[in-house]
């Protein structure tokens, strides 16, 4: 069996079997995650030349010299009509590693994502910073090409990405889209921040904001007149502005804080769980959209005040995390142990379900 017909299997199969990634491994058989667990499929263990072999078939070899090199690289790439896959190669004792990533081909709508109307609004300012947060593999990438697609679809304007590496492939509909690779079109996020603002961007999606150069242009650029979206591995609202400020010298963080009580529009915050009532995974999520009490509260270093101000903000679209999770949990999408393992305050959550409990 040809090498190229080998990998082309496992691709097809994670994309027939809704897997969500395909591991490959010394010492394993391929592996499916499918609704979050890992399925091995059948057949023997690989061993180091077969994952070799199978990363060669997929992987230019300018990426080749970068796994020598620098002991692991990451590219997208196509597979035929059916699937984009996120690679990442990875060293590991000394054998290949590949971990690829499925990137749904449909894009879902804010309802089908489980966002609030309010959240669409959002999409519509002249300029701010969106922010959309959380742990790896919780679903960032989607919620943020989802929403640069409502925009693509439904306003004229210039949007720019700048992506490592790009995930979800945008056709230019009523809006421009220039989609930046970086290591393939532009060396770094900053350069193409700093680019970016020479291009008549209206809309600026930032991948990762990952170092303090980043985070700084892409503050001054929500400051600008621009409409910036971008991501940080953080969970909840309060977390993510504090881990912002402490990114910058102590002598900035205070011009921060006010750059940033201006400048930011929401945070959202997600995670993905394992559905209890049916296969499949959902989203929970903790949205807070600035008002001017909440604008004042980062000003003025009070973000420990935020989550309350959520809690009172239902009206703007906002909602914790906790009481998303408890309404999953109250709908049977989710189960107990997630509910209490993912939860912020998870002793409040349980008293709130004792009163409820007791209510009825």
């Amino acid at each position: 069996m040809s090498v190229t017909v080998e990998m082309n299997e496992l691709l097809e199969l994670a994309v027939n079997e809704g897997a969500s990634d395909l591991h490959i491994t010394v010492g394993l058989p391929p592996m499916l995650r499918i609704h979050g667990g890992l399925h091995p499929l059948q057949g023997d263990p690989l061993g180091p030349e077969d994952t070799e072999r199978l990363m060669k078939s997929i992987t230019s070899p300018d990426h080749q010299q970068k796994v020598r090199e620098k002991g692991g690289t990451d590219f997208g790439f196509g597979f035929g009509e059916a699937a984009r896959f996120r690679v990442s190669v990875l060293k590991s004792k000394g054998n290949v590693g590949i971990v690829l990533r499925l990137i749904p081909s449909t894009l879902l709508t804010l309802e089908q994502l489980g966002l609030p109307p309010q959240v669409k609004e959002l999409l519509f300012r002249p300029r701010g910073l969106v922010l959309v947060t959380g742990p790896t593999g919780s679903g960032k990438s989607t919620t943020l090409a989802s929403m640069i697609n409502i925009i693509n679809q439904e306003r004229d304007v210039h949007i720019i990405t700048i992506e490592e590496p790009i995930e979800y492939y945008h056709d230019h509909k009523q809006s421009i889209i220039s989609q930046r690779e970086v290591g393939v079109d532009v060396s770094s996020f900053k350069d193409a921040l700093r680019g970016a603002l020479r291009q008549d961007p209206d809309v600026i999606l930032v991948g990762e904001m990952r170092d303090l150069e980043t985070m700084e242009a892409a503050i001054t650029a929500a400051e600008t007149g621009h409409l910036v979206f971008a991501t940080l591995h953080t969970t909840g609202a309060a977390s993510t502005v504090d881990r912002i400020v402490d990114a910058f010298p102590s002598g900035q963080q205070e011009q921060i804080r006010t750059q940033l009580s201006v400048g930011i529009v929401a945070v959202v915050s997600q995670l993905l769980l394992k559905r209890a009532d049916q296969p499949g995974r959902v989203a929970a999520f903790e949205i807070m959209i600035s008002t001017p009490s909440i604008k004042a509260l980062i000003r003025d270093n009070k973000t420990y005040r935020i989550t309350s101000d959520i809690q009172t903000g239902a009206k703007y679209g906002m909602t914790t995390l906790d009481s998303h999770l408890t309404a999953l949990f109250q709908a049977g999408q989710i189960r107990y142990e997630d509910l209490i393992t993912k939860a912020q305050d998870p002793e409040t959550v349980v008293q709130k379900l004792q009163e409820a409990a007791g209510k009825k």
